[in-house]
């Protein structure tokens, strides 16, 4: 993993992930804005309207490789602890949940190569029938509220993010003033989302399997009722793609130093 991470191939390959979160976020938002139902399928909706775009078949290839390697660099984040997080309660918290994004960004990541690849009817699946496969499982009740305790914890470190911009420490000063107020407006709309998603696995899981587990699309749509919320945070959402595309550029990227095992900041 040491030589991997030092390379400047994966260095550009993982702010492409950051990239292609952005795209997947802005899409996501726009299509609630514009076409309403149609961002109910989440991500892949807006990889489908990639896929009929001009070039959009190598875009997709690219975003497949860019969230792969994201996803990755998650990995050694929560296995190596290359952000910093530390060994406190908090520090072992965010690194599990780097863990988790790295599972989130692999099924992205596996979603966008699908469409590029043109066998989409395969990434057909929702999130309600991987919450039931799981819930299948001899303790799947219990992972499925782990994982929907850890979203609810995510979504209040979103909460956080939004009051404190707390992310600027991870962005280079070259970075222009305004990105703030995007990660603060893109912070908030993801602890809605995080939050209605995180409470549905809870729910399904602990009190009542009946209930219907939410995706992101799903969980955006569950708010239509309720008029300018849903605006605000499908436009939060685009804005946070807005402000992930500006962060691939300017984010400070850890790798190893020469050792190979203690990680570093590259600005």
């Amino acid at each position: 993993m040491p030589n991997v991470d030092k390379s400047q191939s994966f260095i550009t390959l993982v702010r492409v992930g950051y990239a292609a979160r952005g795209i997947t976020y802005m899409m996501l938002g726009y299509l609630a804005l514009t076409t309403g139902s149609k961002a109910e399928g989440g991500a892949k909706s807006a990889y489908d309207y990639i896929d009929q775009v001009p070039l959009g078949t190598p875009i997709l290839y690219l975003m497949a490789f860019g969230l792969l390697a994201y996803a990755l660099f998650k990995l050694a984040s929560g296995v190596a602890d290359l952000q910093h997080r530390g060994h406190d309660t908090m520090g072992i918290a965010k690194r599990v949940g780097d863990i988790g994004s790295c599972v989130v960004y692999l099924t992205l990541s596996f979603a966008a190569f699908q469409f590029a690849n043109g066998t989409r009817e395969t990434a057909s699946g929702n999130s309600q029938e991987m919450a039931q496969s799981i819930l299948t499982w001899q303790v799947g009740d219990i992972v499925i509220g782990l994982i929907g305790s850890g979203l609810i914890a995510a979504a209040a470190m979103q909460a956080k993010q939004a009051i404190t911009a707390g992310f600027m420490d991870r962005i280079s000063s070259r970075a222009p003033t305004w990105i703030e107020p995007l990660g603060r407006a893109g912070s908030a709309a993801r602890m809605v989302t995080f939050g209605l998603i995180g409470w549905s696995l809870i729910k399904s899981a602990w009190i009542d399997s009946s209930t219907q587990v939410k995706g992101l699309g799903e969980a955006l749509l569950s708010l239509r009722d309720m008029g300018i919320i849903y605006a605000m945070v499908a436009c939060g959402l685009i804005l946070f793609g807005l402000f992930s595309l500006i962060v691939s550029r300017y984010r400070i990227i850890p790798d190893f130093d020469a050792s190979g095992l203690k990680p570093r900041f590259r600005v």
